[in-house]
C-alpha cells in the first residue's frame, strides 16, 4: 500500500465538503455507479478493498500514467472510514497550470454534485485546506504525482 495515499486519506478522515452530510442534497449521487462510473483508485489503493463488503474494484476501459485505471464501484452505502481517497476529495480536483498547482472543482462533478456550481467558496474551508494538504502529500510520491498529472491532462483535452 502506498504511504502517501494512506497519509492523504487520514488527512481527510474527519472533514467533508459541508459541515453537514452533503449527500442529503443529492441523494448520495456520487455514491452511485456502474462498471465504468465508479471512483478512481489511487496507485496501490486497490489493496485496501480486497474482499470488501460494500463495493468492488473493477478495471476501467482507459489508462492513466501508463497503467489501466482501477475504479471502486460502491453498492450505495459505505463504511465512511473506508471510503476511497477519490471519494474523500470529491468534488475537488488538482489542476496543473504553468508549473503550479491549484485546487479546483472537479469538472466531472458538474453532472452529479449540486455543490459544483457554487465553487470553492461554498465548501467548508477546513475541507478545502485538508484537500490541498492531501494533494501536496500525493505530489511528493512519484506514482501519485504521475497519476494526478495524467488525470489532469485527460480532463483538459
Amino acid at each position: 500500500m502506498n504511504n502517501a495515499v494512506l497519509s492523504a486519506r487520514e488527512l481527510l478522515e474527519g472533514v467533508t465538503p459541508l459541515k453537514r452530510d452533503c449527500g442529503s442534497l443529492c441523494a448520495c449521487a456520487c455514491c452511485q455507479g456502474d462498471e465504468q462510473t465508479g471512483m478512481l483508485l489511487f496507485p496501490g489503493e486497490e489493496t485496501l478493498y480486497e474482499g470488501c463488503g460494500f463495493g468492488r474494484v473493477v478495471t476501467a476501459n482507459f489508462e492513466l500514467a501508463g497503467r489501466r485505471a482501477l475504479l471502486f464501484v460502491c453498492d450505495g452505502h459505505c463504511e465512511r472510514g473506508a471510503r476511497p481517497l477519490s471519494c474523500r476529495l470529491f468534488p475537488l480536483f488538482l489542476r496543473f497550470t504553468k508549473g503550479d498547482t491549484r485546487v479546483a472543482i472537479d469538472p466531472r462533478a458538474a453532472s452529479v454534485c449540486p455543490l459544483a456550481g457554487y465553487g470553492l467558496e461554498a465548501l467548508n474551508p477546513a475541507f478545502v485546506h485538508a484537500a490541498r494538504n492531501a494533494y501536496d502529500i500525493l505530489l511528493g510520491d512519484e506514482d501519485c504525482a504521475a497519476f494526478l498529472r495524467a488525470l489532469d491532462a485527460e480532463l483538459t483535452l
